[in-house]
């Protein structure tokens, strides 16, 4: 159906209602009063009959209006033909009255602050455990927010943060990433030769740059071979300009008291990591997977010596090249001198190969 035929259509179906209203307006006006007396009675016995079945009826709030509008158009001894007590029509009276002259205005109290503001103050408690309801409210206000110190506790118990020194309480995980400039880890892991023979292999990383060391294979790791291994990586770490603050390692016996001996000197303190918990030491467990799953578990290893081969080359791939989230894709030793290339050096990449092609370095020619 066209536009305009719905048009037409609902103008014919005003014009008949209006015509229909009007006829019945008419028929009143000219009924006699004799049969308007009668209706009243026959209405005002139906409304009786509806008191006694239904002791309260169901009004809505036009009803309401409507009732309270024809209440002030009847005497007051004429208020018990309506279905309601006259008080109840004075009371909806002065309400309609009420709302009729209420203009909005704003709800009393300090005004509700916004969401974003409400996970500004969440985060700030989150990152920072030792701050108070009002160093949050002064870091606010140096950004330009005026919030108060109760609307600030109103909204961290609302997300179930409690007030410091309840809140400063340091894990293991918050701590490792606090002191990781300062951290260095250690670990053994294995690896099996065509001969079947087992060669162990320790190594140490940095935490905060994640630089690997290398410290030496063996297939029969002993506490006296540890240490030594330990003499060797701290002049390793001297020459790299690394100072140690902690040494992170596991309960393995083969770490003996010489082993810490030799930290304690450089003025490094011991961490055990927890019993069966390697999450504690995930920085390590973490390398131990990568250099499984890109290196070792693709290659035959034939003796000690070509497992050193592959693994010094690999590392030096780890360390100035591989790209790390951690470090924003960047390496943890780039080569000295290296620069970003532009986007006009890309027209040209040359691709080196690694361990045969096991793996790829690509570098702008």
């Amino acid at each position: 159906m066209r536009l305009s035929d719905t048009v037409r259509s609902q103008f014919w179906s005003f014009a008949y209602l209006v015509s229909r209203r009007a006829l019945s307006l008419m028929v009143l006006i000219l009924r006699s009063s004799r049969s308007k007396d009668i209706e009243i009675l026959v209405l005002r016995h139906e409304l009786e009959s509806l008191r006694r079945n239904q002791a309260r009826p169901h009004l809505e709030s036009a009803d309401r209006a409507w009732l309270a509008a024809l209440s002030r158009l009847l005497p007051r001894e004429r208020c018990s033909a309506f279905c309601v007590r006259p008080e109840t029509l004075l009371r909806w009276h002065r309400r309609l009255v009420a709302r009729h002259w209420t203009y909005p205005h704003r709800r009393p109290g300090r005004p509700p602050i916004v969401d974003e503001l409400a996970a500004l103050i969440v985060e700030m408690a989150t990152d920072n455990p030792a701050w108070g309801y009002q160093r949050i409210q002064g870091e606010l206000l140096a950004l330009g927010h005026r919030v108060a110190a109760s609307t600030i506790g109103r909204v961290l118990v609302a997300h179930d943060i409690k007030p410091p020194p309840r809140r400063a309480s340091t894990t293991w995980r918050k701590f490792l990433r606090e002191q990781a400039a300062g951290i260095v880890a250690c670990d053994f892991f294995s690896v099996d030769t065509i001969s079947l023979r087992r060669l162990c292999v320790l190594f140490f990383i940095h935490h905060g740059t994640r630089r690997v060391f290398l410290s030496g294979i063996t297939t029969n790791p002993t506490r006296a071979w540890v240490t030594q291994c330990a003499r060797n990586v701290t002049a390793d770490l001297r020459d790299a300009g690394t100072s140690v603050k902690y040494l992170l390692r596991d309960r393995d016996t083969k770490f003996g008291p010489g082993f810490d001996a030799v930290w304690e000197g450089e003025g490094a303190s011991i961490l055990r990591s927890p019993v069966r918990a390697p999450n504690a030491n995930s920085i390590a467990e973490r390398w131990i997977r990568t250099v499984r799953s890109e290196c070792t578990d693709h290659l035959l290893i034939l003796n000690e010596r070509h497992l050193l081969r592959v693994l010094d080359r690999y590392v030096r791939h780890y360390d100035e090249h591989r790209p790390h989230r951690f470090l924003a894709l960047g390496s943890p030793q780039p080569p000295t001198g290296q620069k970003r290339p532009t986007p006009a050096t890309l027209t040209s990449i040359c691709r080196r190969e690694i361990l045969g092609g096991l793996i790829n370095e690509y570098h702008a020619a």
